[in-house]
């Protein structure tokens, strides 16, 4: 408690002391140009080092360490009189009215100029080792937003096309105030038709020259902008279904819905357009600053001089947007989530009357996305009110000395109001780089999540080789250790083993949640396990070719997807090529080519979204006849005959004799022909309990004993 006195003592007594001696030296710097004392500017320069060698030395004993920010404030602050007074003699051989009047006006008007300039390059040029977190992800903006940029790399010819045109609308933009200005003259003096037609002819080409390039430009840009969002489009979804099961069960829809549909979007549309603006303000500003310099560059002066606040209001404004504006996007993902949730699942919702409750939270949802935007948008209201009276200040500065100017004959009332306007159109678009650059920043933190996912590398990997010509199907299970990504800590499979013979038929099971799933779904290559490995052959299933071994292994679960389009769509999916013989044959060896035959438009029906036009059984017949078509040398069968009568059942069981030298890896509840399987398995606690035939398995009157009495009855639900 005791510190703090002192330390806020020596800043006010090395703060008094800074002052005292930057007056004395003032003064003194002053009564050399004055009197004459010294010949040339060298005299002023030594000066003005000695005042920042005193004020730094002064700071440094009394604080014993100073900040960047200070040095900067310092130096500006020592250095800005010469400068200004070495200026105003190269350009026009005169003093400047602070060297000829020295006072304390002078000093502070120096001292305001040099806290703004330190202010705008502590912003343009941050110090390396004080970044803080803000400054880190502005950073990592600007990495996202070369990316981007990259990703533009097609569309080059448009984007060079656009900037033709946005520098020849700027161009013609920028010399219709001067023709104002020169009309206003002309009709204020000595009116002389020739030159006000002239002027006015002028001032009607460069208008019109600004308004097609204008035209043009927008068209090839928003050309630009559509290819590029159609190709990240179809990147970003190609790599998602890259990805590994397991990231979409800890990634939730909604967000991934997104960041395809609004992300990507808004990564096109926001980059390449304030790109657009950031070129045509940079240009339009360099010139329109070229031609204030001709009016009258003591206004021009006074008008930069708006820049660092400027700087600084933006600077606060564009931290403080951008953290709202990526915590509004992850609020509105988890939005779309809730209703694809609820949309999903709506079944469930009406059987257990909870519309209430879902609408209650869908508004939860609503209303924190809701505050979130309020605040965005206050903080966005606040700066442009900072914005508006910066302005607004300026202007009336401008208005003042404008007339004084007029008075001593140093400009026209033409060139003031042209000046007028520039100043007007030089403001805005002086906030408008400060604006944009910060904008394009916070637009590409949209892009962050496409790029995440677009780098992302699948963790069950795909780039196996091998493709042998002959496959004998049999499948070796080595103590596997396996635990599902959402849910790491749950061990599901724990020292299992198990050899699948070739050609052979062999069952799973259990009672529900024991692992039995698991062991399909890691023989498909849906996951990996933690620990062991599957070998197909002999062969690690990572090794094999990804298209290839998706052909040799088919499944077919218990509530097969199908997807919208034909009947012969869904049989052949993923399997281009194939003829109407070979859809036929595999129909009917999965008891379906009867029921297509009789659809309005046989093997050419729409099924409908996710097959709703057809029943839970012909869903079923159609998923076994998209594995058979295959011809797969290891078939899985997970609990498919839940949903089939016994003549259907009995036709599949036939077709699936018929391929003798074909591994059957079969899941069932009430299946009654696994009694003829070759082998069955027990599994229970993800590890293998028992092992064997059906007659081995009764006589040893455990566990699958057990489960015959209970779950393997005629007509007993699982």
């Amino acid at each position: 408690m005791a510190g703090k006195p002192i330390t806020t003592f020596c800043k006010v007594f090395a703060l008094t002391s800074a002052v005292c001696f930057d007056l004395f030296f003032f003064y003194a710097s002053g009564s050399v140009l004055i009197h004459g004392a010294f010949g040339h500017l060298g005299r002023l320069w030594l000066f003005a080092a000695l005042r920042w060698s005193v004020i730094t030395v002064t700071a440094l004993l009394i604080l014993g360490d100073l900040k960047p920010l200070r040095i900067r404030f310092i130096t500006a602050h020592s250095l800005l009189p010469a400068v200004l007074e070495s200026g105003t003699r190269a350009l026009h051989g005169e003093d400047s009215q602070c060297s000829q009047v020295v006072d304390v006006r002078c000093w502070l008007m120096l001292a305001g100029a040099s806290l703004g300039a330190a202010l705008f390059w502590e912003i343009t040029i941050p110090d390396s080792d004080e970044e803080a977190d803000s400054k880190e992800q502005k950073q990592k903006s600007r990495v996202l937003f070369m990316r981007v940029l990259y990703l533009y790399k097609p569309d080059y010819l448009l984007l060079l096309g656009g900037l033709v045109f946005l520098s020849l609308a700027v161009i013609c933009e920028m010399f219709i105030p001067f023709y104002i200005g020169r009309v206003i003259d002309i009709l204020g003096s000595h009116y002389q038709q020739n030159e006000f037609l002239t002027a006015l002819l002028f001032m009607g080409l460069y208008s019109v020259g600004s308004s097609v390039s204008a035209g043009c430009r927008g068209g090839v840009l928003l050309c630009a902008i559509s290819s590029f969002t159609c190709r990240i489009k179809v990147m970003l979804f190609e790599a998602l279904t890259k990805q590994e099961i397991g990231f979409f069960e800890t990634i939730k829809t909604g967000e991934i819905t997104s960041r395809l549909s609004r992300d990507t979007t808004l990564t096109g549309r926001t980059v390449c357009l304030n790109v657009n603006v950031l070129l045509r303000t940079f240009i339009k500003t360099m010139g329109m600053i070229f031609l204030m310099m001709n009016l009258s560059w003591k206004l021009t002066f006074l008008v930069l001089m708006e820049t660092p606040i400027t700087g600084l209001i933006q600077n606060i404004y564009d931290t403080h947007y951008q953290r709202l504006s990526q915590a509004m996007q992850d609020s509105m993902a988890h939005t779309n989530d809730a209703a694809n949730e609820v949309v999903f699942g709506i079944r469930v919702v009406r059987s257990f009357n909870a519309e209430k409750h879902e609408a209650e939270r869908y508004d939860d949802r609503l209303m924190e996305t809701h505050t979130l935007k309020t605040r965005r948008d206050t903080v966005r209201a606040v700066y442009l009110l900072a914005r508006r009276f910066t302005g607004l200040g300026m202007q009336v500065f401008i208005l003042y000395y404008g007339r004084l100017f007029i008075q001593m004959g140093q400009m026209t009332t033409g060139n003031l109001v042209s000046f007028i306007i520039y100043q007007s159109d030089l403001g805005d678009n002086i906030r408008t780089l400060t604006y944009i650059f910060g904008d394009m920043l916070n637009s590409v933190m949209a892009a962050g999540k496409v790029f995440e996912y677009l780098d992302r590398k699948p963790q069950v990997s795909t780039d196996g080789k091998l493709k042998p010509d002959q496959m004998n199907g049999h499948i070796r299970y080595r103590s596997l250790n396996f635990s599902y990504p959402s849910n790491p800590n749950k061990t599901v499979l724990q020292d299992f083993s198990l050899e699948l013979k070739s050609g052979q038929m062999t069952a799973l099971v259990g009672p529900s949640g024991e692992g039995k799933s698991t062991c399909v779904s890691l023989l498909e290559r849906l996951y990996e396990p933690q620990d062991g490995e599957i070998l197909l052959d002999g062969e690690p299933l990572k090794s094999y070719d990804h298209k290839y071994f998706h052909k040799k292994i088919a499944v077919v679960s218990q509530e097969p997807v199908l997807f919208s389009g034909s009947v012969r769509d869904n049989i052949t999916y993923g399997l281009p090529g194939c003829s109407l013989d070979e859809v036929e044959e595999a129909a009917r060896k999965a008891n379906a080519h009867e029921f297509i035959q009789q659809l309005k438009k046989g093997y050419d029906t729409e099924v409908g979204e996710s097959g709703s036009q057809l029943s839970k059984s012909e869903r079923q017949r159609i998923g076994i006849a998209r594995a058979l078509i295959r011809r797969p040398k290891v078939l899985i069968l997970d609990e498919i005959t839940s949903s089939l009568d016994s003549e259907s059942e009995n036709k599949i069981q036939q077709a699936l004799a018929s391929c003798p030298d074909q591994t059957l890896l079969v899941i069932a509840h009430r299946l009654k022909t696994i009694e003829k399987a070759d082998q069955i398995v027990v599994i229970s606690g993800g590890q293998v309990k028992e092992r064997g035939t059906h007659q081995e398995l009764m006589e040893l009157k455990g566990s699958y004993h057990k489960l015959r009495e209970e779950v393997f009855t005629e007509g007993g639900a699982p």
